[in-house]
């Protein structure tokens, strides 16, 4: 539309200097006054002039408001696009919280802290091996199936070493065949001593009853 008006706006502009053209042209070939009158040419070159003035100016106003309203709605559209936008951003971005809390909670469920109360009894101890203590106790067997079995079972394995690994795959503290079999006691499995120790003593109670059974095992095939 804006294209047909400035066409249309540009032909008047043309009549206009044409006429104006008019005007100069009848004054330059008369001298007399007296014959300026309403039966002169001029006089009908000034009346056409004014008629071509006010279709410029008609031209004009159609184009202001034209501008106005198709501006007007060009910004109703894009506020609304943009609006649609936002909404759907922020909900992409609820969904994508949701979904992080929702891992978040998951993973803590299923993760171990990494360290624990370490009762004065285990006061000999340090490091994962006061960790051991603690949990053997915890576990329910006395301060003498730490010491005597699983301390010395463990220190044998891996030296405690929550990170060791051997050319055939066993992993951790307990040395799990495979590694991943302690991930059953939580996805931190490969780094957290104590999910290590907890997966180790549950092994022990299910196959030796006690770490005292283990040890006895280990020391009459090297491996438990």
């Amino acid at each position: 539309m804006i294209p047909k008006l400035t066409r249309y706006g540009a032909r008047i502009a043309a009549l206009l200097v044409l006429s104006i053209g008019a005007v100069i042209a009848v004054a330059a070939i008369t001298d007399d006054p007296a014959t300026t009158d309403a039966q002169h040419p001029s006089q009908a070159a000034a009346e056409q002039q004014a008629e071509v003035e006010e279709a410029i100016e008609d031209v004009r106003l159609r184009h202001v408001d034209y501008i106005q309203e198709t501006a007007g709605a060009d910004v109703t559209v894009k506020a609304a696009a943009v609006a649609d936008y936002a909404v759907d951003k922020a909900e992409g971005l609820d969904d994508a919280q949701e979904d992080a809390d929702q891992a978040a909670e998951e993973a803590a469920m299923n993760t171990n802290p990494t360290s624990v109360d370490v009762p004065s009894s285990c006061g000999e101890y340090s490091g994962n091996r006061a960790t051991g203590c603690a949990l053997t106790l915890e576990w329910g067997w006395d301060l003498e199936q730490f010491a005597s079995c699983l301390e010395p079972l463990w220190n044998k394995e891996s030296g405690w070493n929550e990170l060791a690994a051997n050319s055939i795959g066993a992993y951790g503290i307990p040395q799990a065949y495979p590694g991943n079999k302690m991930s059953s006691e939580g996805d931190d499995w490969e780094t957290n001593p104590v999910t290590q120790i907890r997966w180790g003593l549950g092994y022990i109670a299910n196959r030796y009853d006690d770490p005292c059974g283990a040890w006895a095992k280990s020391e009459a095939e090297g491996f438990y």
